[in-house]
């Protein structure tokens, strides 16, 4: 997911990067203009990175949380599978004692 998150923000950076740069080159501005053209394209561009970098922490986020509760439900199944296990060895084990000391005293 990582992988594909960052190679997504940075085919979007250098596609931006590319639009602005031959948008303005080839622009018959003034250089004030130009420069205008270039603070706005660079603050448009800043926002729209912002927004992706935020988006792709959030789904990161929720890709942790619901990883950490899967992982919290597995260990918790695990846990109840040994407790039952413990508490199944633990009758056994009462039952044969129960049945030696039985033995024992009939002798």
């Amino acid at each position: 997911m990582a992988n594909k998150t960052t190679n997504a923000i940075i085919g979007f950076i250098a596609g931006a990067a590319t639009g602005a740069a031959v948008g303005i080159l080839f622009a018959p501005d003034k250089g004030t203009q130009t420069r205008k053209k270039i603070k706005k394209k660079t603050r448009d561009l800043s926002s729209d990175i912002k927004s992706n970098i935020d988006s792709t922490i959030d789904d990161l986020k929720d890709y942790i949380s619901n990883f950490a509760d899967e992982i919290k439900n597995r260990v918790s199944k695990v846990e109840d599978d040994m407790k039952g296990k413990v508490r199944a060895g633990a009758e056994k084990v009462a039952d044969k004692t129960r049945e030696k000391t039985t033995e024992a005293a009939r002798k």
